[in-house]
């Protein structure tokens, strides 16, 4: 094998070398090549010409490429790994939510009203104050807030604040009056009203409830989308990221991202999936799948949801939840309508992704799934369950057995543990986070953050999928250790998984000759490190189509 791929090295070098010299070598380095083209002596160095990967070797190899306009970056020992793709995340919606009051790791509703009092400010005097990131599971009293808490600092404009999953918010009075919810508004199909004894809105709207205040804050407009998602870009950039898949836009979010590809903006790799509602999926699924010609965006699939979230127990089960007997979530989406799409989706040529967190909503996915294949038989479909969180044993072979991915995201499963048992009960844990689980059943996955419900670091990602632990290490040992992973394996559903996912598997997701040059460069290789350095380790550079993208100072 290593006489094949060093003899087809050579081929690849040879007219290479008396042709057009590389615009970019990278020497000095430790270069993370996938198992198959692995040498006795990894390699040190890389050249890329026309953002694609033209040779990798040794330095000396490398430096005997270059012409007198190539440019040269000494890495000093740093590793260099094919770009990571995070395959389930909302470029957009982290973009929002930089232009947004942060909540992330709030500790009580109180200390949510003091930055909300202190932010308020610098919101337009005519504009929603939106806020996002808080968790009540996080908080010393685990209870949803009341809209009074909110009511005695601001009364006169509508504040909204999205929970940390997106399933819920928080709303103050004034945002409930112009969204015309009271305490005669009957609760949506998928949605709840959270109410008080007296049968008034508290302002806690979950799921499809959330909906109705979301359709009340006027439209934004493409220029402030646009500059919205150039903010995530960067954010992302500075994490490494070499692209993502965008889980779920509207018609006129992806016209925008079409004129920001089309004036060279995107800096990374975007693979975006259409949202399910009407004024988005007709068109698309009229314009059909779009593949623009420089790969930096594909727009091919459809994203549907099967439930909730499980914080906000809006997460299908089979049974009951062990803390609120008598509840197994929300169907978020009728069965019907899903299936209808699928079928729409699959005569169109559209991969389907399919939100399913609960072990009901998981079955359902895959119910609907074996339905509709078997009636259209497309060819690699290579449709999704994003989340896949909670699982029942007997439908983990099915992933395998119908071609489906499993989209999963390992931080999700550091952020809930603390609480995930309470919820469920001791005899459902098995099936959670169970990504070692289905990869022994022959599944494939691909891995991401659901950003900006987590943190963009995908090396958190890696952290997570490897130790089942929080950063300092407990639960000793991690909690359901049976599910661990190795580094190597982690990092490679962070990249060939993530292509493989987005029909990207001949051109992404490797360091070799004939690839697309998308490269994270880290300070030290994640793959051989010990798993409490996992977090330490820095972002170098970040590569998109063999220009860096990012430097760090």
């Amino acid at each position: 094998m290593r006489l094949a791929v060093l003899f087809l090295s050579v081929l690849f070098l040879a007219p290479a070398a008396g042709a057009q010299a590389p615009d970019l070598v990278l020497t000095r380095g430790r270069i993370v090549t996938p198992p198959e083209l692995a040498r006795d002596v990894p390699p040190s160095a890389l050249a890329i010409r026309d953002g694609i990967i033209l040779a990798v070797g040794s330095d000396t190899d490398i430096t005997a490429l270059q012409g007198p306009a190539t440019v040269a970056i000494d890495l000093q020992g740093a590793a260099v790994l094919p770009g990571l793709v995070d395959s389930h995340a909302h470029l957009y919606g982290l973009g929002r939510s930089l232009a947004q009051i942060d909540l992330v790791g709030t500790g009580s509703a109180a200390e949510v009203v003091d930055i909300v009092r202190e932010a308020a400010s610098a919101f337009p005097t005519d504009a929603w104050i939106e806020g996002h990131g808080w968790d009540q599971n996080d908080w010393e009293v685990q209870e949803y807030p009341h809209r009074r808490l909110l009511d005695v600092i601001v009364s006169d404009r509508p504040v909204l604040l999205r929970r940390i999953d997106g399933h819920a918010a928080w709303a103050n009075g004034e945002a409930l009056r112009r969204a015309g919810i009271t305490a005669a508004t009957r609760d949506p199909d998928g949605g709840v009203i959270v109410r008080d004894g007296d049968g008034e809105p508290t302002g806690i709207l979950v799921d499809n409830a959330v909906d109705l205040a979301l359709e009340a804050i006027p439209e934004t407009g493409p220029e402030e989308i646009r500059r919205r998602i150039l903010l995530a870009i960067d954010h992302c950039l500075a994490h490494g990221l070499t692209g993502v898949h965008e889980a779920g836009i509207t018609w006129n979010t992806a016209d925008v991202y079409r004129g920001m590809d089309t004036r060279g903006e995107l800096g990374l790799r975007v693979y975006a999936m259409y949202s399910d509602d009407p004024a988005t999926l007709d068109r698309a699924l009229a314009a059909g799948p779009q593949l623009a010609a420089d790969g930096m965006l594909t727009i091919r699939a459809i994203k549907l949801y099967g439930d909730g979230a499980l914080g906000s127990r809006g997460a299908l089960l089979l049974d009951d939840y062990a803390d609120q007997p008598g509840h197994r979530g929300l169907p978020v989406t009728a069965a019907d309508h899903m299936r209808d799409v699928m079928q729409r989706a699959a005569h169109a040529g559209f991969q389907v992704c399919a939100h399913a967190i609960g072990d009901r909503a998981n079955r359902l996915i895959l119910d609907l799934y074996a339905e509709v294949l078997a009636e259209v038989k497309p060819v690699d479909h290579r449709w999704r369950v994003e989340h896949a969180q909670i699982l029942d044993a007997g439908d983990i072979p099915r992933f395998a057995d119908l071609g489906v991915v499993a989209a999963m995201q390992p931080v999700h499963c550091t952020s809930d543990m603390d609480w995930v048992p309470s919820r469920l009960g001791d005899d459902r844990l098995a099936g959670c986070y169970a990504w070692r689980s289905l990869l022994a059943a022959g599944a494939r996955l691909c891995f991401g953050t659901d950003f900006p419900v987590e943190g963009v670091d995908p090396l958190a990602g890696i952290f997570a999928a490897v130790t089942r632990t929080h950063a300092d290490g407990t639960p000793p040992g991690g909690w359901q250790p049976q599910e661990t992973l190795d580094a190597a394996t982690a990092v490679e559903l962070y990249t060939a998984g993530s292509a493989w996912a987005g029909f990207q598997e001949h051109r992404l997701g490797r360091v070799q000759p004939g690839y697309l040059a998308d490269l994270t460069v880290l300070d030290a290789d994640p793959t051989v490190v010990a798993p409490t350095a996992l977090l330490e380790i820095g972002v170098r550079l970040t590569i998109v189509a063999g220009k860096v993208a990012y430097r760090r100072p």
